[in-house]
């Protein structure tokens, strides 16, 4: 193991931590809102993208696609908590679950019954030569790790110095005292879905030129996701950022160094249950305490 191959994997790590993150930080968002793993947060986030795939082989210009796709994702993700999640959101955990997965099956078998599940290419906005001469990174890892980036740094100021985000930080935080203050609670929780489903989708879109589109292409995302978001803290937004960047450096350079390429995914099973035996509230998340 040469420094230049561990300089090459730490970066490349970090790009694809980046969109490990984004995913990490939906899965979190909608955690502090219902308290539960979306776990069809993946299959939002690739219906999205081929919603976005859609659009640009329409004749739409890739950035403006990117734009359209992201409203579309954020209103569809406030439709699914209005109509979907809202009816059960007083019944047991189990049944809220199961809702959860039914959502997965469904919007993997509608995607497959329009688009096929036939594998697509998925195209980049970036050149295909590095950018600024950096040769460790490709140009496509290079965008999509400042793209996440920027995304995370938006949604920060929108969450912190925003009455809006202030607001919605708050009904997940304490709904009970939200409604005292006079928060529209619900509505504060729609947006938060809405907003998680529009992070997914630009976490797929700037995924899927490396993987490929098809229904199936989140699969192996969400789990480092989910990794990504138990490692820094279920209910904590940094520690999904930090997580997912711990992860794609973890998964790029045991990878390449350790255990090779086929057995990548089970460092992310690794560090999934390493993560509750040890430390279930992660590096950053909060340390629930209960009397007897």
């Amino acid at each position: 193991m040469t420094m230049e191959a561990l300089t090459f994997q730490v970066l490349a790590g970090l790009a694809t931590g980046s969109i490990y993150a984004s995913l990490a930080l939906a899965l979190v968002m909608i955690y502090q809102a219902t308290h539960l793993i979306n776990f069809a947060q993946g299959e939002m986030a690739m219906f999205a993208t081929y919603i976005a795939w859609s659009l640009i082989n329409a004749g739409v210009g890739y950035w403006q696609a990117f734009v359209l796709t992201v409203l579309i994702a954020f209103v569809l993700g406030v439709l699914i908590e209005r109509i979907v999640i809202r009816p059960v959101e007083d019944a047991p955990v189990l049944a809220v679950v199961v809702v959860f997965i039914g959502l997965l099956v469904i919007l993997n078998s509608i995607a497959g019954w329009i688009f096929s599940y036939t594998i697509k290419s998925f195209p980049s906005p970036f050149p295909a030569e590095p950018i600024f001469v950096i040769r460790y990174l490709s140009a496509h890892q290079m965008g999509a790790l400042g793209v996440t980036l920027v995304v995370l740094l938006l949604l920060y100021l929108f969450f912190r110095f925003t009455p809006l985000g202030l607001a919605m930080r708050a009904a997940a935080q304490n709904p009970i005292s939200g409604r005292l203050v006079g928060i529209r609670v619900g509505w504060m929780l729609a947006l938060g879905w809405g907003l998680a489903a529009a992070v997914g989708a630009v976490a797929g879109m700037m995924v899927a030129p490396i993987v490929y589109l098809d229904p199936n292409m989140m699969g192996g995302i969400l789990l480092y996701a989910f990794a990504a978001a138990l490692l820094g803290g279920i209910d904590s937004p940094l520690g999904a950022v930090v997580g997912g960047l711990l992860v794609g450096v973890l998964e790029n350079v045991l990878g390449a160094f350790v255990i090779g390429n086929e057995l990548k995914l089970v460092v992310a099973l690794v560090l999934i249950v390493g993560v509750l035996l040890v430390k279930p509230s992660g590096f950053f998340g909060s340390v629930q305490v209960s009397r007897l």
